[in-house]
């Protein structure tokens, strides 16, 4: 093998470490075959855990809310919401045996208060707006800007205002 490889290689240090590794070489190596049952262990991951007196990880539970991680919840679960909504929306569509109008006509006749309907039109509009702003947000991060700490939660502080604003001005639309 040695005598094929120094043939392939044309870097002289490679050469010379090659024909070293073969004057070296004088060790036969066996393999011993172990049946798979004497090395499989049927414990439990907890049960070994004990065994090593390795302590739990911590969890979740244990730590204290941070802005950054509630802002990150947050942004998954407006995510999945909307997601939720644009799919029961096209569904509805597609089942649906009236229009748009008559669904419309529907909440007109309910009579609501223009504050009520304010509220439920601000209660749609928020996940649609924090979603925007915080996602305005991670793509100033990719651009490398606002990366340190301070300018995090600065940057966290204002898309929560910014979000409430946006979603306050499609609300009274």
């Amino acid at each position: 093998m040695f005598a094929i490889t120094r043939s392939l290689v044309r870097s002289p240090a490679l050469r010379q470490g090659l024909q070293m590794a073969q004057a070296q070489n004088l060790r036969d190596v066996s393999m011993k075959v172990v049946p798979a049952a004497s090395t499989v262990k049927n414990e439990t991951f907890f049960d070994k855990n004990n065994r090593l007196q390795r302590e739990m990880s911590p969890h979740l539970t244990i730590y204290k809310p941070q802005l950054t991680s509630m802002l990150s919840i947050t942004h998954r679960g407006t995510g999945i919401a909307l997601t939720a909504g644009v799919w029961a929306l096209g569904l509805a569509a597609l089942t649906s045996p009236q229009d748009i109008a008559n669904y419309a006509s529907v909440i007109e006749g309910l009579h609501l208060s223009a504050g009520t309907l304010t509220a439920l039109k601000f209660m749609i509009a928020y996940p649609l707006a924090f979603h925007t702003a915080n996602g305005v947000r991670h793509l100033l991060w990719d651009t490398g800007r606002f990366l340190k700490i301070k300018e995090v939660y600065s940057t966290g502080y204002a898309m929560v205002g910014v979000s409430f604003a946006l979603a306050a001005i499609l609300a009274m639309l």
